[in-house]
Parts: structure tokens; sequence; C-alpha cells
């Protein structure tokens, strides 16, 4: 059900290595959390050059229903932003793994991806 190719994190991010530039990850919200969220209104993302820590905030979407905290996965300097979500944030919901994707971090240190869920550990959790 979900991507086998990403790794996640218990507060619903998803992590896809490569990122677009060399030494990033791509990071987005699961299929999961964007339904719990319903409609998505409006994205508020890191900029590029921000430092952010594994498992701090560092950015929120608001939906119809509420307002989330978007965690950082991992640890590193915000090398791109989907700018697409301030036109559309409707992204999110209909297609988290792709278009709706939500910004890229340089990794200061791979081995935090290699500590992130795979789809399976992901799902068990959900089902827990």
């Amino acid at each position: 059900m979900y991507p086998e190719n990403l790794k996640y994190t218990s507060e619903h991010e998803w992590v896809r290595t490569p990122g677009d530039a060399e030494g990033s990850v791509r990071v987005g919200i699961t299929d999961f959390a964007q339904d719990a969220l319903g409609d998505i209104v409006y994205a508020s993302l890191p900029q590029v050059g921000d430092q952010v820590t594994a498992g701090e905030t560092c950015g929120e979407l608001e939906s119809t229903k509420s307002v989330s905290d978007i965690y950082a996965p991992v640890t590193g300097e915000v090398v791109a932003v989907n700018t697409a979500l301030d036109s559309t944030p409707e992204l999110v919901n209909s297609d988290p793994y792709e278009a709706g994707w939500l910004f890229e971090v340089g990794v200061a240190d791979a081995a935090q991806v290699d500590g992130l869920m795979d789809a399976a550990a992901y799902q068990a959790g959900l089902d827990a």
C-alpha cells in the first residue's frame, strides 16, 4: 500500500533518496497523513537555506479541519521547496508521493535515512 522505495517516520513523513540535488532527500507526507488531514488549503514550508533538525517542527499544513505540524525526518539544510504548493496546496492530497512533495534536505548524516522505517514497518505501525 505504501511505496517500497521510500523511508518513513512515525510522524507520517516519507523520505525519497536521492533528491534532485546531490546528497539530498525529498520529503513529503504519506497518503495516511493527507487522508487524516482532509483537504489541504495552505502549506507553510521551510525556506531554502534553513537548517532543520530531525524530529523538530519545520512547517505546517493547514486543512479545512485543522493545522498539522511538519517534522523534519533528517537533519540538514533545506535545498529546495515545492513552490507549486503556493498556488495548488491540494497537490499534497491528490499526489502525496510525487507532485505533492514538500521540500528537499541536504542530509548532514546519511545514516539518519537508513535509520528510518521501511514500508512494512510503517504499515505495521498503522495497523497496531
